[in-house]
């Protein structure tokens, strides 16, 4: 019988791997093929090499087949660290963000990361970190805004004054 190939072979086995990826459905048949080959006498090792994945992932997937069967290998919901702001949380920030600072009154003229963590631990009751409100801008659709310094817009002599060097008469 004809061997049969596939061009581009490695790229084409990195994007049938993010295929697999993609669908919750191909993920459970990925499984099942794993499961499926350890069934056959194929070692965990084996199995890995063949599906492009870790040990130690074929090992998760036997023993969890071995416990609770084919719904072991289903997605499982409440898969890592639960949010620390629920919807109704989230909802208010961005309200509040559409707010002034001074309206919770907060010095700041601008919303930031800093002011944001103060803001949702005083009125949440929730600790989150400096970063992790950044982002939360992000998501909510809010962009950095750096507040421009007033001698930008000054007089040009208190601009002058202003600067540290003196300009040089050629």
């Amino acid at each position: 019988m004809e061997k049969l190939s596939i061009q581009d072979c490695d790229i084409m086995q990195v994007a049938i791997q993010q295929e697999i990826i993609r669908s919750e459905e191909s993920r459970y048949d990925n499984k099942l093929h794993g499961v499926l080959l350890a069934c056959s006498g194929m070692t965990c090792e084996e199995v890995a090499s063949v599906l492009g994945r870790g040990v130690r992932t074929i090992q998760y997937w036997v023993k969890r087949f071995n416990k609770d069967g084919f719904a072991g290998l289903r997605e499982q919901d409440g898969r890592g660290r639960p949010n620390r702001l629920n919807e109704k949380d989230v909802n208010g920030i961005s309200a509040d963000l559409r707010r002034s600072p001074f309206d919770f009154g907060f010095e700041q003229t601008m919303w930031d990361g800093k002011l944001l963590k103060h803001h949702i631990s005083k009125k949440y009751g929730k600790t989150l970190g400096v970063r992790q409100c950044q982002r939360l801008f992000h998501k909510l659709g809010f962009r950095l805004r750096k507040p421009r310094p007033l001698i930008a817009k000054a007089d040009p002599t208190i601009q002058a004054a202003y600067k540290k060097t003196e300009k040089t008469k050629r």
